[in-house]
């Protein structure tokens, strides 16, 4: 019943996280392409108002009127929108997620034992889940400390653009030496939506509030205010398309238990950033093909990286033992069903069964069942990856040795 729950939770969560998270990109989207695709008004009196721009539009049946005010308008009404629930939601419902899943069973999800790094390899629980809240804190302190050093009247951001981009390639790489793959794809996700939720949270609302405030008071607002808050909005908006792909990375573990995974999942940020960068200026009617077909160029450098080798045989020197009617020829290295299967029923089936026995899931994770020769080798390509990648089983905790998996390498399986 506590895995049922706990799973139950899970999903209510990931429900919660994922319709916050829409509701905050598409308003983002929605207010980049109005502020990008504002003409100059046509009425001299708006003019005179002091509206800034205007864009005319149809939709569901109806015509909107869109203008922005370069100055304060004669009067602020009261009930004006403000854009930052969604987004503090998304943080908190996701920072939750991850809680519930990766923070409460560290040696599963977040410990890398085959790490290069011997010191990250044999973390304590309690040790990763302080080192993935830091890693958190410390790529915002780092990305914000860039932010007010590089450019703090905002006169620099090609430059800090470049340095942010740098940062992000010492994160993937740094994630993945510190983390199981699948949560250091999302903790780089992560070290990214984080500072879009503060960036909201310390400077463009704080800064809104401000300029507000000096407005009804018949002040004139602080401009760097304004130029600040459009600054990490900007940022905001190049960060949302790479954000979106690395949290559903987990889905696909050929990208993180790659060898290269940071080089991976390097090219599909700068991948998702420049095509981003194409409906940026679209919105201006400024129509720009290279930036896309940079980004799809950069894709399929990841698919030719993430690419998997030839099939690996078992080493010849392997001495690998054979169970009941199992058999494998010692001349061929040929490894049947029945040997496979004796493997998954020790190591796997644990939790890839209908009815697990491992305390932490009430079904099949991703409903993947290998609790029979049938089941397991329709899944063999699959098995057959994560398994020799090191991906599988999470953190080891069946024990799998070299050998199973070098058996699993060099199975080859019947068609069914």
């Amino acid at each position: 019943m506590e895995a049922y729950l706990l799973e139950f939770g899970n999903m209510l969560l990931r429900w919660l996280h994922v319709i916050a998270a829409i509701a905050w990109i598409g308003e983002s989207i929605y207010f980049v392409m109005l502020d990008n695709g504002l003409k100059s008004p046509r009425a001299a009196e708006d003019k005179q108002k002091g509206v800034f721009g205007e864009m005319w539009a149809v939709h569901g049946g109806g015509f909107y009127h869109n203008q922005k005010y370069a100055t304060a308008p004669a009067k602020l009404p009261d009930d004006l929108h403000w854009s930052f629930w969604k987004a503090y939601t998304t943080w908190l419902s996701g920072f939750a997620l991850f809680a519930l899943l990766y923070l409460a069973s560290p040696s599963i999800y977040l410990i890398n034992p085959s790490s290069s790094w011997e010191w990250a390899a044999n973390m304590t629980g309690w040790q990763a889940n302080i080192a993935a809240v830091l890693f958190l804190l410390l790529g915002w302190v780092v990305y914000n400390e860039l932010c007010k050093r590089i450019s703090p009247n905002m006169e620099r951001d090609g430059l800090l653009s470049i340095a942010v981009a740098v940062m992000m390639v010492v994160v993937a790489y740094v994630s993945v030496h510190l983390f199981a793959g699948r949560a250091a794809f999302l903790l780089t996700g992560a070290v990214m939506a984080t500072a879009m939720s503060a960036n909201v949270f310390f400077w463009i609302i704080p800064g809104q509030r401000r300029m507000v405030k000096a407005m009804k008071a018949g002040e004139t607002p602080n401009p760097l205010d304004g130029k600040r808050g459009k600054q990490r909005s900007v940022h905001n908006t190049y960060f949302t398309l790479p954000v979106v792909l690395l949290m559903l990375s987990n889905h696909y573990s050929f990208m993180y238990t790659h060898a290269y995974s940071w080089v991976i999942m390097a090219l599909f940020i700068f991948a998702g950033a420049l095509i981003r960068q194409f409906f940026v200026l679209m919105h201006q009617g400024n129509i720009r093909p290279a930036y896309p077909a940079a980004g799809v160029a950069l894709i399929l450098v990841a698919v030719w990286v993430a690419a998997p080798s030839s099939q690996p045989e078992a080493p010849a020197s392997a001495n690998i033992e054979t169970n009941g009617n199992a058999a494998m020829s010692s001349a061929s290295g040929d490894i049947d069903i029945a040997r496979i299967q004796g493997i998954m029923n020790e190591r796997c089936v644990q939790c890839h069964a209908k009815s697990p026995s491992h305390a932490g899931f009430a079904a099949a994770p991703a409903g993947i069942i290998l609790d029979s020769e049938r089941h397991t080798t329709i899944q063999a390509q699959m098995v057959k990856q994560v398994v020799a990648s090191g991906y599988m089983p999470l953190g080891n905790i069946t024990k799998i040795t070299d050998e199973e998996r070098a058996a699993i390498a060099a199975w080859k399986p019947e068609p069914l």
